[in-house]
């Protein structure tokens, strides 16, 4: 079929157009991070995290600057959601080999009633030796886990004693404190350490 000269120009403008469109598309998803948890960049949460240390120490997110920062709401004595999640971590570390140098991982205790800071560094480091356990006053807590819009709650036994409902995701932050990945508590160690490789 003959196309005039004027309809030819207007095809190849058009097939033109849309080879820009498809690599401008490409460019723009290469730079995108990708993440096996949920992106929750933007998200603000967690920034108004104030705990304190096994050592007394307040802590912000301001003190876990230079390094990516994983952080799980737990409890001492729980049975075993939390053992489980703490043993992720730490294999997570080893998959990171020299990087977890420049990874730092901290427990929230949600039973500030029980785990005080000697309790819970006791528990945390039994799983890594660079672990830190974070707890505090309710009110302290209360704000932190509002920040992170993290649920917890008191669930009391018939023996008088009482167990602790909470959150079971994993954040993770970028080096500049900002919330990035939230991570699924069925996430491997591999998943994980992979999604703290695309921050640093």
């Amino acid at each position: 079929m003959f196309l005039q000269p004027s309809k030819r120009r207007f095809l190849k403008a058009c097939a033109a157009g849309s080879v820009a469109l498809a690599l401008a598309g490409c460019g723009e998803q290469n730079t995108t991070p990708s993440f096996h948890g949920s992106d929750i960049s933007g998200s603000g949460l967690g920034a108004d995290l104030n705990m304190t240390d096994h050592t007394g120490q307040t802590r912000t997110l301001a003190d876990f600057n230079g390094k990516a920062l994983l952080v799980f709401f737990g409890f001492t004595h729980c049975p075993d959601v939390c053992p489980t999640a703490m043993a992720q971590l730490a294999q997570t570390m080893q998959v990171l080999g020299e990087e977890a140098q420049n990874v730092q991982v901290a427990m929230i205790s949600v039973d500030p009633e029980r785990d005080t800071p000697e309790r819970l560094a006791q528990y945390v480091k039994a799983f890594h030796p660079d672990f830190i356990g974070l707890t505090g006053t309710p009110e302290q807590l209360k704000q932190t886990a509002g920040s992170f819009r993290a649920f917890y709650g008191k669930v009391e036994q018939g023996d008088g004693d009482y167990s602790m409902d909470h959150s079971a995701s994993f954040y993770l932050f970028d080096k500049e404190g900002n919330a990035r990945v939230l991570i699924r508590p069925d996430a491997g160690p591999q998943q994980i350490a992979d999604d703290v490789m695309v921050l640093l």
